[in-house]
């Protein structure tokens, strides 16, 4: 397996006046080189969070606790500030949700692409402006040159998405990690971003971690699925066998809750219940109270444990044989 970054029983928590939040605990996946992983789950799953942790930008009160994640086999967790400097933006990337947290609204596009590629290598403004250029068009922007002496206000929201996306790419890292980044746009410009970084993925060998809540968007894009509840992993595979045959009940009952896949005039299906307080989990499965398959053995804590050929699921009774 050609993985490039490999995430290993990573804990990161956050340690408050009420208590220890436990944001990502024993979460593991690796994405191979030119791959797609969807990193799935409601809000407060701790899948941003793990995002953060992979790019070094957990603060205080929160720290990394445990676990390894290894960047073309060398561990980053424990990097000095100097050695983070080096590696983000330049071997790992990150595209928020939010454009203008990487635009800064003041500066010209230019100035700021420029100045992404000039902070790793020693190049020119002549040529670094021609690879600025280049990523523009390759995202999608026409009149990239104009666009270039242009201001962030000046761009619409998919557009301002798009700079993001490309001052990502701009000096080809390893790894890029999208946190919900189409969730703001309308639906048109989301598939075309899209199928652009599906592109550029396979086409750079940059691997690629797509966080959101949208099953529809994972299901076109990614390769292979996490899925996240509680600040675990419950279930991981391809997407085509994690969506077409999920094992977890939590991942059953989030495909049953996609509209598209109700009966005409049933009302729509939805996990009871309400996702419990990170402050609050015990030990056992975080999701027995919400689990319509629970058993009494449910009060210890599953194991992301193998199931079939490249399949893991977190679960003592996986729901093979239940339909949806």
């Amino acid at each position: 397996m050609n993985a490039v970054l490999q995430v290993e029983n990573l804990r990161t928590h956050f340690f408050t006046k009420a208590g220890v939040v436990k944001a990502v605990d024993d979460v593991s996946f690796s994405v191979e080189r030119g791959k797609i992983l969807g990193l799935v789950g409601e809000s407060g799953s701790g899948k941003s969070m793990t995002g953060y942790s992979i790019m070094g930008l957990i603060d205080a009160p929160g720290k990394i606790v445990d676990g390894r994640i290894l960047l073309n086999g060398e561990n980053i967790i424990g990097l000095k500030h100097e050695q983070w400097r080096g590696l983000r933006g330049n071997r790992v990337a990150m595209i928020f949700q939010d454009p203008m947290m990487t635009l800064n609204p003041v500066l010209r596009i230019d100035t700021q692409m420029i100045e992404a590629i000039q902070a790793h290598e020693k190049i020119s403004s002549v040529n670094a402006r021609e690879r600025c250029r280049a990523a523009l068009v390759r995202v999608g922007i026409a009149s990239a040159d104009e666009r270039l002496n242009s201001y962030p206000h000046q761009f619409s929201g998919g557009m301002r998405q798009r700079v993001a996306i490309a001052i990502a790419l701009l000096n080809k890292p390893d790894v890029i990690i999208a946190d919900e980044p189409t969730t703001a746009l309308d639906v048109t410009i989301q598939g075309q971003i899209l199928f652009e970084m599906q592109a550029l993925c396979r086409d750079s060998g940059t691997a690629l971690i797509w966080i959101t809540h949208d099953l529809s968007v994972v299901a076109g894009l990614a390769d292979h699925i996490a899925v996240m509840y509680a600040g675990k992993v419950v279930e991981y595979g391809s997407v085509a066998k994690v969506l077409d045959a999920p094992l977890h009940p939590y991942t059953q009952g989030l495909l049953a809750s996609v509209p598209s896949r109700n009966r005409r005039g049933q009302p729509l299906k939805q996990i009871p219940g309400m996702t419990p307080s990170l402050l609050e989990i015990g030990s056992g499965c975080a999701f027995r109270e919400r689990c319509p398959y629970r058993m009494p053995d449910c009060e210890a804590t599953p194991p992301l444990s193998p199931h079939a050929a490249h399949r893991q699921v977190r679960c003592f009774h996986p729901v093979t044989g239940h339909s949806a």
